[in-house]
C-alpha cells in the first residue's frame, strides 16, 4: 500500500466519519487516497482555518476526535488559530499536514513551513513521519493522546514522499508510551477532606467548568447539586452542563456574568471548583476574588492546580471519577437555608435584563425570543464580541454539547465554521450560529460550503456596522475615540444570495418574531440579516461588566452606576 492509504486506512481504524481538509501541492495524494475511502466524508471548506473550527466544532458537539487536513506552508499555517483554539479550551483534535518531501525539508523549498516548529507551544503532541512504517502507530497514538487526559491537538507531519512510498503495513499497532500516563483517579484522602469542608460550610458555592463537560461529568455534577443543594454557577465553557434555569443555578459569572453569581461566590465560605481554571475573565483582580473561601479544585491537569489561585484542598484526577466519590459520601446540606435564601434575593434584585426600544431592535431580545422558538437540543454556535456575551447571557442552556464558543482564545470567524462543524455530525439537529457583522465576515467563505454540502445551518447576524466588543472598550475607557472600529454597513443578506443561500434582512422590531419562524421553518441554509443602531450607550453595551482587573463591586450595572455606588447608597457598604 502507498502510504497516503495507510494513512487513510489508519484513520477509518480510528473511526474518523468526517475530516475537514483543503487540498494542495504536498497533501494531494492524501486526497486522492481519500476519495477511495468509503467510510470518511470528505468535506471541502473555503479556507484551511474554517476547516480547523469546523472539526473543532465537530469535536466540541460530539466528544470525539475532530480531524484536518491541509497542505504544507501557507495551508498548514492557515490551521494554526484553530489548532491553538482547540489547545486553550481542551478539545481534541488531530491536524494533518503534508509536508515537502523529506529530501529537500530544510532547504526552502517551494512551501516549505517548519509546521512542527510553528505549533510546538500550541499543540499537546506533534510527530514528523520519516518512516512510512510509522503511519500506523503515529495516527493510533495521536488519537489517544488528543483524547485522553486532558484533551487537546495533535499534529501529524508527513512528507510528501511519505504518501507516495510503499511497503506492507502493520496495523496491529497498540498505545505504548511510558512516558505518558494521566493520572484519572482521585486521591481518596483529598476526596474526603472536600467532603469534610463541604460539611462544614454554611455558604458553599459550586463553580463549574468546561472540564464537565470535557469528561462527560454533567450527570454527576447535577446528582452532586440534587443531593447536597448547593447553588452553581458556571463559566462560559460550562454553559449546559448544568439547566440554565434551574432554582439552584446562578447561570455564568465572570466579567459579563451574572451579578448575583459574581456577588454569590464573593461572598462564599467554600468555592467548589471543578474543571476550571480560574481565568482572568472570572477572577478579575486576583487578589481580591473570594478572599474569605476556602477553596476545593478538581483538574485532570496537575498544573492548572495552585497556578493563580492557592487552592486548600487539591484534587488532580478525572473530574467525573472524584463526582461519582464525593456523591457516594457526602450528605444534604440542611444547614444552608439562609444562604439559599441570600442568593435568590440577590437573584431577584439584579436579574439579567434589558429594555425594549419602539423603533429600534434589541439584539438581546433577539437572542431571547429565539432561545424560546429553537428546539430545547438545539445547538447554538458563536463567534467573538458583544453577540456572544449575549447569547450566554440570554440562551437558556439544558444540556451539554449544546454551546459552540471559542473562550479561552477567543476568536473572530469561529461561529460559522464550527456550526458548520456540528451540523455535518448531526445532519438532523438544529443548529444556530449566532454572530456578530465583525465575526461573520472572518470567514464568510464558508456560506459557500453549506450551499454546496446542503448543510443546513441557521445564521442570526447581530450587525450594527461596528467592531461591538472593541467600541465598547473604546466607549469606556478611551472617550469614545474610535480606533478602526466602524465595519460600515455590509448586506449579507445579499451576500449570502450571491452564494444561492436563502436570506433576509430585517432592522424593526415587529419584524422579528416573523423572521425567526422563516429561518427555523426553512429545510436549507439561512441568513438573517439584523440591523440594528450602534448609538446609545445603554443599549449598545454588553451589561453587566467587571472592567478587567477590578473586583465585583466594581461591576458596571448599567451605563452610569457600579454595584459599589449601589450599594452604598443603599447602606450594605459603609464610606
Amino acid at each position: 500500500m502507498k502510504g497516503r492509504d495507510i494513512l487513510v486506512k489508519a484513520l477509518e481504524n480510528e473511526g474518523v466519519k468526517v475530516i475537514f481538509g483543503y487540498p494542495g501541492g504536498a497533501s494531494m495524494e492524501i486526497h486522492q487516497g481519500l476519495t477511495l475511502s468509503r467510510k470518511i466524508r470528505m468535506v471541502l471548506p473555503r479556507h484551511e482555518q474554517g476547516g480547523a473550527f469546523a472539526a473543532g466544532g465537530y469535536a466540541r458537539s460530539t466528544g470525539e476526535v475532530g480531524v484536518c487536513l491541509a497542505t504544507s506552508g501557507p495551508g498548514a499555517v492557515n490551521l494554526l488559530t484553530g489548532i491553538i483554539d482547540a489547545k486553550m479550551d481542551s478539545i481534541p483534535l488531530v491536524a494533518i499536514t503534508g509536508q515537502v518531501p523529506s529530501t529537500v525539508l530544510g532547504s526552502d523549498a517551494f512551501q516549505e513551513t517548519d509546521i512542527i516548529g510553528a505549533t510546538f507551544p500550541l499543540v499537546k503532541h506533534s510527530y514528523l513521519v520519516d518512516n512510512i512504517n510509522d503511519i500506523p502507530k503515529v495516527i493510533h497514538e495521536a488519537f489517544v493522546i488528543a483524547q485522553s487526559g486532558r484533551p487537546g491537538p495533535v499534529l501529524v507531519d508527513i512528507p510528501k514522499d511519505i504518501q507516495q512510498q510503499e511497503t506492507v503495513p502493520d496495523f496491529n499497532v497498540k498505545f505504548d508510551c511510558p512516558s505518558y500516563k494521566p493520572n484519572l483517579k482521585p486521591s481518596v484522602q483529598q476526596i474526603k477532606k472536600a467532603v469534610h469542608a463541604i460539611k462544614e460550610a454554611r455558604r458553599p458555592i459550586i463553580y463549574a467548568g468546561g472540564g464537565i463537560v470535557a469528561s462527560g461529568a454533567s450527570a454527576e455534577l447535577r446528582a452532586f447539586v440534587k443531593k447536597t443543594g448547593i447553588p452553581i454557577t458556571t463559566t462560559v465553557m460550562g454553559l449546559g452542563a448544568y439547566p440554565s434555569e434551574d432554582p439552584l443555578s446562578l447561570r455564568m459569572l465572570g466579567m459579563h456574568g451574572a451579578v448575583y453569581a459574581n456577588i454569590a461566590i464573593n461572598h462564599a465560605d467554600l468555592v467548589i471548583a471543578l474543571g476550571v481554571r480560574f481565568d482572568d475573565r472570572v477572577t478579575g483582580k486576583l487578589s481580591e476574588f473570594c478572599k474569605n473561601a476556602q477553596f476545593i479544585q478538581v483538574d485532570i491537569d496537575a498544573t492548572e492546580i495552585n497556578k493563580n489561585i492557592l487552592v486548600d484542598i487539591p484534587i488532580q484526577g478525572d473530574v467525573k471519577q472524584a463526582l461519582k466519590m464525593m456523591n457516594e459520601r457526602v450528605e444534604v446540606k440542611d444547614n444552608i437555608g439562609p444562604w439559599i435564601k441570600q442568593a435568590k434575593g440577590w437573584k431577584k434584585e439584579f436579574p439579567l435584563s434589558y429594555d425594549l426600544h419602539k423603533d429600534d431592535i434589541v439584539p438581546q431580545h433577539v437572542i431571547a425570543e429565539l432561545t424560546k422558538m429553537a428546539d430545547k437540543n438545539a445547538i447554538v454556535s458563536v463567534g467573538v464580541g458583544q453577540h456572544q456575551m449575549w447569547a450566554a447571557q440570554f440562551w437558556n442552556f439544558h444540556s451539554p454539547r449544546n454551546w459552540l464558543c471559542s473562550s479561552g482564545l477567543g476568536a473572530m470567524g469561529y461561529g460559522l465554521p464550527a456550526a458548520m462543524g456540528a451540523q455535518v455530525a448531526f445532519p438532523d439537529r438544529q443548529v444556530i450560529n449566532i454572530e456578530g457583522d465583525g465575526s461573520f465576515l472572518m470567514n464568510i467563505q464558508e456560506l459557500q460550503t453549506l450551499k454546496i454540502e446542503n448543510i443546513p445551518v441557521k445564521n442570526v447576524v447581530l450587525n450594527n456596522a461596528h467592531l461591538g466588543m472593541v467600541a465598547q472598550w473604546e466607549d469606556r475607557f478611551y472617550k469614545s475615540i474610535r480606533g478602526h472600529t466602524f465595519l460600515g454597513d455590509a448586506h449579507f443578506a445579499e451576500i449570502a444570495h450571491a452564494f444561492g443561500i436563502k436570506s433576509e434582512s430585517i432592522s424593526k422590531p415587529d419584524e422579528i418574531l416573523p423572521a425567526l419562524k422563516r429561518l427555523l421553518k426553512h429545510p436549507g441554509p439561512y441568513v438573517l440579516d439584523v440591523k440594528y443602531p450602534y448609538n446609545d450607550k445603554s443599549r449598545g453595551h454588553v451589561m453587566p461588566m467587571i472592567p478587567s482587573n477590578h473586583t465585583y463591586l466594581d461591576t458596571l450595572l448599567d451605563a452610569k452606576h457600579t454595584l459599589r455606588e449601589y450599594w452604598k447608597k443603599k447602606g450594605v457598604l459603609e464610606g
